[in-house]
């Protein structure tokens, strides 16, 4: 262990929550000071945050601050639980697999994950076991014994573990303190926090594995990595679990290929080939996007491909490079020119060709083209994480008294957006990445107008620290979708950097040279992984106005085919996707067929209904319930519900 000081301890300041202070010396462990407030208190506490930073109770105090104890009803204290149930994960498998090499184990969003590197991949009856074990590790309520110790005592503790070796090379030279923990037998290098004891860990669930490069890096090793949840309450775990269930069933990729999108090949990797009901969906989505934005923007086109100089002009070639496909220059033989992995520098140059005047701002530009990025072969997930993609994108350039105006006004254009699709959004704000361009300066003033500007429409909005783009801050939009999962979607960026860099100007009111703002927009974030959560979100059921099919004609004999095919091409002439079904099959299987494709209405045509000029009308969602209507009823029906975007009707069973 290492040597404590001799040194005389200096005394912390503590500031309660009821503004209270308790004075302690440094070194003090947390769990005494909490003691000192209330043994029930403590009782109920799983860790503690001073100046908001989270450590656990047996922790030594080094900073004083505001000082709050975590119970369970803090959110911050489940990260702090899920953390500890990677460690007891590990302990587990530590007993049946003695022969497991350790990496890493932290608490992610949705739970928490360790990473173990085996001669073989683990498998769901290794993963059963594993979890038996955990219970019982559970059971004998073995305290989190936290040491703090020196680079050689840890390289002696990990001399068998060469993955906990190495991260122990990072510690080199610095003065940040190595700790340990150990419950039981097992001892893991870790920072912490954990909770104060095993038996803490009551509602969890193994999930599944994965294959994982060590710390990320497809040149190394790859480890199995075993994914988990945990939750202080059973009920909340029962909830997660039968989300998790539930987004099985509405994989988008598996679902895709069921109704026919979409598809991939080898040859194309993380680029999408779309079917024609795929490709129908798409355009019925872009066109949505550009009527929404027909007054009030202005859609323009630009190339593909960009020599290095305005990715260097952009920042993009120092900040972005490897995120970017470069292109061989067939004369230099260099690769000096790359596709485009976002359309700000195309936007940027069009807007300076032009002289501009005060009135005309903001100016609004639009581009639908196609954009790359460079994403590593196994981080590609169907239409969620891809290559080649398009986004709704858009870039305003405005003057600075502007920003406020134009911030609630494409809020608003976002938040009408989302409604659309029976999406609900909340808002974050995020702050300068730790990697970044443009000074100090010019950050605080686009981090105060563009807060000022979110805080003036009077929406709640949550803080990410640290998590804007790398030229600006930025207001992100998560919605969350029928099933209540968080997705990352539109932004509003606040850049000064990009005027600088580009020397982009307008002529003032006063007759001189001013720089312009911009922001960067997008809604859709892109279309390819937008289309994934709809897909998801409905369940493949989509209101009318967006399904590839919208009717199935369904003549019920020979006899009466050739009104049936009246009936298709009258919907057609009215603009409805009508196709006929006269297929020799029964009409049981054709019911049938329509269902499995989500087809939101089926037109059944027997004798009678030809003779009346009627259909029998039976609506996805609604079993064997047909209505007979006459045709222009049904076509009225159509026309306003396509009309109205409506999620009621056919659709409303998905998204409910």
């Amino acid at each position: 262990m290492m040597a404590p000081s001799t040194a005389a301890p200096e005394m912390l300041v503590l500031t309660l929550p009821d503004g209270a202070t308790r004075e302690v010396p440094e070194g003090t462990l947390a769990r005494d000071v909490v003691a000192s407030i209330g043994p029930r208190l403590l009782l109920a506490a799983i860790a503690v945050s001073v100046d908001g930073v989270v450590q656990d109770l047996m922790t030594p105090l080094r900073a004083g601050g505001a000082f709050q104890v975590l119970t369970e009803k803090d959110p911050r204290a489940l990260a702090v639980l899920r953390h500890s149930g990677a460690h007891i994960l590990a302990t587990a498998v530590r007993r049946l697999r003695p022969d497991a090499k350790i990496g890493f184990g932290p608490a992610i969003d949705d739970g928490f994950y360790y990473d173990f590197e085996v001669a073989q991949p683990f498998t769901p009856e290794d993963l059963a076991g594993f979890e038996s074990e955990m219970r019982k590790v559970i059971a004998e309520k073995y305290p989190f014994v936290r040491a703090e110790v020196s680079q050689a005592e840890a390289k002696t503790l990990f001399a068998d573990d060469p993955l906990k070796l190495e991260r122990l090379e990072d510690f080199e030279g610095s003065d940040e303190i190595i700790s340990t923990y150990t419950d039981g037998p097992f001892t893991d290098l870790c920072r912490g926090p954990h909770v104060p004891d095993t038996s803490y860990l009551k509602h969890f669930k193994l999930l599944h594995t994965a294959g994982a490069y060590w710390r990320g890096d497809e040149r190394r090793q790859m480890l199995q990595r075993i994914y988990a949840t945990a939750f202080f309450r059973k009920e909340e775990l029962d909830a997660h679990l039968h989300q998790i269930e539930e987004a099985r069933k509405r994989d988008h990729r598996v679902l895709g290929r069921a109704l026919d999108l979409f598809q991939f090949f080898p040859v194309a990797p993380g680029a999408a080939f779309w079917t024609p009901r795929g490709t129908q969906l798409w355009n019925t989505l872009e066109g949505f996007v550009r009527e929404r934005q027909r007054d009030a923007f202005l859609e323009i086109k630009t190339p593909l491909l960009y020599t290095r100089k305005l990715w260097e002009q952009s920042g993009h070639w120092g900040k972005y490079r490897e995120n970017m496909f470069l292109v061989l220059d067939s004369e230099t033989q260099e690769h000096d020119m790359s596709l485009k992995p976002m359309n700000c520098p195309s936007h940027h140059l069009y807007f300076a060709a032009t002289k501009h005047s005060y009135r005309e701002l903001p100016k609004r530009y639009v581009t639908f083209d196609v954009l790359h990025r460079n994403e590593l072969s196994g981080a590609l997930s169907g239409l969620t994480r891809v290559r080649q993609f398009a986004q709704d994108d858009c870039h305003v350039y405005l003057r600075e008294d502007q920003i406020a105006d134009e911030v609630r006004f494409l809020m608003d254009f976002i938040l009408a957006y989302y409604d659309t699709f029976g999406l609900a959004a909340r808002l974050r704000f995020a702050t300068r990445p730790a990697v970044r361009i443009g000074s100090d300066e010019l950050w605080d003033r686009a981090e105060g107008a563009l807060r000022a500007a979110l805080e003036k429409t009077g929406r709640p909005y949550e803080m990410k620290e640290g998590d804007g783009a790398f030229y600006g801050p930025k207001i992100d939009f998560d919605v969350l979708d029928s099933i209540g999962r968080a997705w990352q979607l539109g932004t509003i960026q606040l850049d000064y950097n990009a005027p600088e860099r580009f020397d982009l100007e307008y002529t003032g009111e006063d007759n001189t040279a001013h720089r312009p703002v911009v922001i960067h927009r997008a809604v859709s974030g892109s279309f390819e992984r937008f289309i994934a959560i709809l897909i998801e979100h409905f369940a493949g059921a989509f209101p009318l106005w967006l399904s590839p099919e919208q009717v199935r004609v369904l003549p019920i004999s020979d006899d009466v085919a050739g009104y049936a095919e009246e009936v298709t091409a009258r919907l057609r002439a009215a603009g409805i996707r009508a196709a006929c079904d006269d297929r020799s099959d029964t009409l049981n299987y054709r019911i049938r067929d329509g269902e499995v494709m989500k087809v939101p209405y089926m037109a059944v045509i027997g004798k009678r209904e030809a003779e009346a000029g009627q259909v029998a009308v039976r609506a996805r969602g609604a079993g064997k319930k047909q209505e007979v209507v006459s045709v222009d009823a049904f076509l009225a029906r159509l026309t306003e519900e396509i009309r109205s975007r409506a999620l009621t009707g056919s659709g409303a069973e998905a998204a409910s």
